[in-house]
């Protein structure tokens, strides 16, 4: 097997939220878009983000109304005190403050408007 890309989709009630937030507080951009569907890409981030609105026919039953919950979208940072102030800056509610954990990871979250949890990370060790 030889993987081309990657992705992980999520299940959202708004997926223009959600895809408007990655848009403009981490820089990617849409480079596909329909009704209830939204796929996002960074260049430099090694995997697009894909936004599904909850009750979409085409997935399977057994998927269609989960919506995305207990996952971590986390995006590795050169900068991430800069990064945390950008982000307080833009009016972005940091929903865990920096962390440092005794393995190295420093990290801080915020959530979309759908509560998709988006943290930065950096390792210091």
């Amino acid at each position: 097997m030889r993987i081309t890309s990657t992705a992980v989709s999520l299940n959202v009630d708004d997926v223009p939220a959600s895809s408007a937030f990655l848009a403009r507080h981490f820089g990617f951009r849409e480079e596909m878009a329909a009704d209830g569907f939204a796929s996002l890409t960074r260049e430099d981030a090694g995997v697009n983000v894909v936004f599904l609105r909850r009750g979409l026919a085409t997935l399977p039953a057994d998927q269609r109304d989960v919506p995305a919950a207990g996952l971590i979208l986390a995006f590795v940072v050169d900068d991430l005190e800069g990064e945390l102030h950008r982000l307080q800056d833009e009016g972005v509610v940091i929903t865990m403050p920096l962390t440092v954990e005794e393995w190295g990871e420093r990290a801080f979250q915020v959530r979309d408007p759908n509560g998709v949890i988006v943290q930065l990370v950096d390792w210091k060790g």
